[in-house]
């Protein structure tokens, strides 16, 4: 079964992520993935963009049954719409 989840990168405190569509019987660092979707930094600053998602590979995916992890989900509802994240930030 395909899963769409995120696959850990980056430094010790500096975490970065990819968004993957993988086989969901691999380990997530695994570096083994179909393709990748977009990419998630939790801990960007200023300019550097914090979310981006390729909605049209995206949208081919969920259609072939591919299921979506629940981070991913929110991830997505977010980037639809950004001011989910801004009113998170501003509480």
């Amino acid at each position: 079964m395909v899963k769409i989840r995120l696959a850990r990168g980056g430094a010790k405190k500096k975490p970065f992520y990819l968004i993957v569509a993988t086989d969901s019987r691999k380990r997530r660092d695994s570096g083994y993935y179909i393709e990748r979707l977009g990419y998630f930094n939790p801990v960007a600053h200023g300019q550097e963009v914090r979310l981006t998602i390729e909605k049209d590979r995206f949208a081919y995916w969920t259609s072939k049954g591919a299921q979506i992890s629940d981070r991913v989900k929110q991830l997505v509802k977010e980037f639809k719409d950004p001011s989910i994240y801004e009113k998170r930030v501003a509480t």
